[in-house]
């Protein structure tokens, strides 16, 4: 039966009416909602009447809430402030997330090295680089800067082809063609290839009238002073920054700066479309798609999109101007917040005629159809993994589907170096924040039964412990912390436990439940050979047909968790050869083991290295490099050579 909200409902009078922010928690002391509002008691108040008047996903929400606190703030501005922040940090499940549709790749310069460069990412953004897009295709911005790099010769080769080519003394094949200025062997100095750069970025950032202008007439004058070669070279330099332009189209013909917002939007989802506009001209593009929470207005879901996009953005990342189609509730309030963030006057307008609006239609046009798009497929997605589960329910005879699913397989290599990993899917969808690994401690040996005894005992010793340092709630157990609202790393209870495997390591996993005193949670595993399910103390397996949906979807999880373990395994065996090899050199601690090995790239490289070359590395003398180049030159007769492939992080041996 669903909390009633009336047995939670503040006392009439108790809520103050300044502005502040509110936090819904369910039974487990969850925050599954935050908002702010000018009026705290108005604001709540509306949460607390007839059931049927409100949006559905809003009645959802009061009715899993089991209480509601608030905090007073000062000013509106700090309300947005305070509640931005508690978002981030309690990740509420019942305020609007929007989703981005798609990994989109970014241009980077990493302005923050001593030798900036230029390349192509995608993924969250990081501190000491420079960005700019995002971009529809990686090729695209691909060729748009290999047609640039004729003009800013700046660097664009990864960390280990420039310690590379500085150790030779001889650039790589783009410095021999002009395309990079070649700081890895002295050509120029930091000072000279960072003004490259700063071009490179002013260029990308808008301001390209000045740079075609500045080669246009440095152009005219080679010629006229019968320097021909150096013109024709400056044509062709111009000739690369126009067709650079040409790949953006012009929008704004005063060379305005904008974020253009669009919203398509149903009783259900909002989808959202932001073009970039930088210099007047588009340069990126990005979308997502959020569920409603409640009956906000399209102004309010603009308020909350911006806050999101805009709330953890650098100064450069936030324009002068933001178009859009609705404006929010108070938007001032929110301009001043983003004027603080940027250091200078941020203005949100809704256009009303000319380009600006004919531009914001096109974007609203996007927006359809990426809302058109997304219910296509997460019908089909939901459907599939609805089916997936069911039939994962109906084939092992469950009583509930099983909508949290963990995993486990062990890895080992002739029984060194054991470890173990635990992955989790909920919903058909993988959790990976919930992901654990394990290094298996009282197995000696290969002996995968017994390791996967020792780590589901361990999980599940952990669960017993967590819940019994919970504070009793009046549905039991609080399976969070009440203080900061976050759930306990493994408070959770699995409805399947998977291993990898057949009836030995189900087995195993089962006695060691029963040893716990834990009878409830069901357990099967996964045959690799035949992809046969077992159950425990069944003779004969489980037979899914192979175009069951529940055994792709078994299959899935039991490769992940493989896949999880052999990473681990393989980042640990590579530390252990790598340490074994130099744990007689005396003096040497981690830190300078880690300083060789990333200087060289390998312990191929380490062997070839000369006293010198060794000696040169920071932290090493001329004994210690005696020591280490008789370390590693030190090798047992019939023994593989080994070096890491710096690709894979893998110990492979040597040709």
């Amino acid at each position: 039966m669903p909390p009633d909200p009336s047995t939670y409902r503040p006392e009439p009078g108790s809520i103050p009416t300044q502005p502040g922010v509110y936090k819904f928690r369910d039974a487990h002391r969850r925050v599954i909602y935050v908002g702010k509002a000018k009026s705290l008691r108005a604001r709540l108040s509306s949460y607390f009447q007839d059931l049927a008047n409100l949006h559905p996903r809003t009645r959802t929400m009061v009715t899993t809430a089991a209480s509601v606190e608030w905090t007073v703030v000062a000013t509106e501005v700090e309300a947005l402030q305070l509640e931005y922040s508690w978002i981030k940090e309690f990740d509420p499940r019942f305020n609007v997330k929007y989703r981005d549709d798609k990994s989109y790749p970014w241009l980077a310069v990493t302005v923050g090295e001593e030798f900036p460069r230029v390349m192509v990412g995608r993924g969250a953004k990081k501190k000491g680089t420079r960005y700019f897009g995002p971009y529809g295709h990686a090729w695209a911005i691909r060729e748009t800067v290999d047609l640039l790099l004729r003009v800013f010769p700046m660097r664009s080769c990864s960390a280990g082809v420039f310690k590379r080519s500085a150790q030779i003394g001889r650039p790589c094949l783009l410095g021999y063609i002009d395309k990079c200025s070649a700081p890895c062997v002295g050509k120029v100095s930091a000072e000279e290839h960072r003004r490259i750069v700063e071009d490179f970025c002013d260029f990308m950032g808008g301001r390209t009238a000045a740079f075609t202008k500045r080669i246009e007439k440095e152009m005219f004058a080679a010629s006229e002073a019968m320097e021909y070669e150096r013109a024709a070279r400056l044509r062709d330099d111009l000739g690369a920054l126009e067709k650079a332009l040409e790949k953006q189209a012009v929008v704004f013909g005063d060379g305005t700066d904008a974020d253009v917002v669009a919203l398509a939007e149903d009783p259900l989802e909002v989808a959202v479309q932001i073009f970039y506009v930088r210099g007047g001209r588009i340069r990126g593009q990005r979308g997502w798609v959020a569920d409603r929470v409640d009956e906000g207005d399209t102004g309010t879901l603009v308020e909350r999109f911006l806050l999101q996009l805009y709330a953890g953005e650098t100064p450069d990342g936030i324009p002068r101007e933001i178009l859009v189609p609705a404006l929010p509730p108070d938007a001032a309030t929110l301009e001043e917040l983003l004027a603080e963030l940027k250091g200078s006057k941020v203005k949100i307008r809704v256009p009303q005629r000319g380009d600006k609006k004919a531009l914001q239609e096109t974007v609203a046009r996007n927006a359809s159809q990426g809302l058109a798009l997304h219910k296509t497929k997460r019908a089909s997605d939901l459907t599939t993994r609805n089916q997936a589960l069911e039939e994962i329910q109906e084939a092992l005879e469950l009583d509930e589907v099983p909508l949290r699913i963990e995993c486990y397989d062990v890895s080992n290599l002739q029984g060194t170096e054991v470890v173990a990993s635990m992955v989790v899917f909920e919903d058909g969808l993988a959790r990976k924040s919930e992901y654990r690994r394990f290094v298996i401690k009282g197995v000696e040996g290969q002996n995968d039964v017994a390791s996967m005894h020792e780590v589901i005992t361990r999980r599940f010793r952990r669960l017993l412990d967590e819940r019994g340092d919970a504070v009793e709630g009046a549905d039991g157990p609080m399976l969070v912390d009440p203080e900061t609202g976050r759930a306990r790393k493994f408070a959770y209870t699995p409805g399947l436990v998977v291993v990898d495997g057949g009836p030995p390591q189900v087995a195993a996993a089962t006695a060691a439940l029963a040893e716990l005193g834990i009878t409830d949670i069901p357990v099967c595993g996964l045959a690799k050979r035949l992809e046969e399910v077992w159950l425990p103390a069944e003779e004969d397996p489980v037979i899914m047909p192979r175009t069951s949906e529940g055994l792709y979807l078994l299959q899935r999880i039991r490769d992940e968790a493989h896949r999880f373990a052999i990473t681990h395994h393989r980042s640990r065996r590579s530390k252990t050869m790598v340490e074994s090899l130099l744990d007689d050199v005396p003096g040497l601690g981690e830190v300078r083991r880690k300083t060789l090995l990333k200087h060289f790239g390998s312990l191929k490289k380490l062997r070839a290295a000369t006293i010198d070359e060794l000696a040169a590395v920071p932290g090493i003398g001329p004994t210690t490099a005696a020591a280490i180049k008789t370390a590693v030159s030190r090798k047992d007769e019939g023994s593989p050579r080994l070096s890491i492939n710096t690709a894979t992080g893998e110990i492979e041996e040597e040709s």
